[in-house]
């Protein structure tokens, strides 16, 4: 998969995507500030919402219609959505801005309007939300347009999983990674079952990651050391100026601590590799080897008590212990001098 100029693979760093959601206030300068904040915090993308509130449901107040268990507890759905969406008229702006700045810009269409709007926008790939993954022509719609297309897991079952990923096919596209993800807001961190992001990958032969709703770094950091190459997080500029997601979005500084701890992540994974570095073998010097203990004539035969396996690791490797015990010093031997072979009769 590769989204702009980035390769996302099994061998590639993760790709770390910063998430604005609603988290621009409905002011066109905070969404563009919080796409600098977010370059400077070490994202490689950030990514847009394009819906309306009418795109989403309907003007009703119906029971149906309000929403309940959650942090938005007794809002009116179309309420939510027209405080919480991002004007399409903003959208060039902010994708400019995030062309300006290094980041790569896309966003998560939730009806056929907004993938027509964004093709003209000329995004270079799209998102597929947690409760759209069974909106099953949106799927293959959003995958006819030949791009990459990233789904996030949070209300799928199995099945749901996999009628997406054959939209996709069907639609000729196989460009796709798919994300652990818990709908939940913020998410229990005891539910985010880190388990699946390897099995999604090796199950459905794809890229897979995390789109990520618990509070804090350490989720991520497990996605990354069991394989993840996406990781989404919501960014905000402040928590304190409140939003419909504020309360499980990371500001500049957590998102920055984030992305190095997950750069550590990957660096600290490395490859499967037996042979040693130049400072590992060095630090060979401070492994057992044989030595004299205690002074040895010429002829004398080595014993348990004249010879040991102490520090230094300059000697003969402790394995020539037991068959050296009872043989004859080709020379005096010192107190203190490391074993070699040639010190044998």
């Amino acid at each position: 998969m590769k989204i702009g100029k980035n390769e996302i693979n099994e061998k590639s760093p993760c790709f770390i995507i910063a998430e604005l959601s609603a988290n621009h206030n409905g002011n066109i300068e905070t969404a563009i500030e919080t796409i600098k904040a977010a370059k400077r915090a070490g994202a490689d993308a950030i990514k847009l919402q394009t819906y309306t509130a009418d795109t989403m449901t309907i003007d009703c107040d119906k029971d149906d219609f309000i929403i309940k268990g959650t942090i938005w507890e007794g809002k009116n759905l179309h309420k939510l959505y027209q405080e919480a969406y991002t004007p399409w008229e903003w959208h060039k702006k902010l994708i400019d801005t995030a062309e300006e700045e290094g980041l790569i810009c896309f966003s998560s269409p939730f009806d056929k309007s907004a993938v027509d709007f964004l093709e003209k926008l000329n995004v270079p790939a799209y998102k597929i939300a947690s409760f759209e993954i069974t909106d099953i022509p949106l799927i293959e719609y959003t995958a006819s347009k030949g791009k990459p297309v990233i789904i996030s897991t949070g209300i799928a079952e199995k099945e749901d999983i996999e009628l997406a990923l054959e939209a996709c096919k069907r639609m000729g596209n196989l460009d796709i990674a798919l994300l652990k993800c818990t709908s939940s807001y913020p998410a229990p961190i005891e539910e985010a079952n880190m388990l699946m992001i390897k099995d999604l990958a090796e199950r459905y032969k794809v890229v897979s990651g995390l789109s990520d709703h618990t509070i804090g770094s350490t989720v991520p950091i497990v996605a990354t050391s069991l394989g993840a190459k996406i990781i989404e997080k919501h960014f905000i500029l402040d928590r304190s100026v409140g939003g419909p997601d504020s309360s499980f979005s990371m500001n500049e500084e957590e998102f920055t601590i984030m992305v190095k701890a997950v750069r550590d992540a990957e660096s600290a994974i490395g490859d499967v590799d037996y042979s040693l570095t130049e400072k590992q073998k060095k630090g060979r010097n401070f492994s057992r080897s044989l030595y004299v203990v205690e002074n040895i004539r010429k002829g004398e035969l080595f014993t348990e008590k004249n010879i040991r396996s102490i520090r230094p690791g300059y000697g003969l490797h402790p394995k020539y212990y037991s068959s050296l015990l009872g043989k004859e010093a080709k020379s005096n031997l010192e107190r203190g001098t490391a074993l070699k072979l040639e010190d044998i009769n």
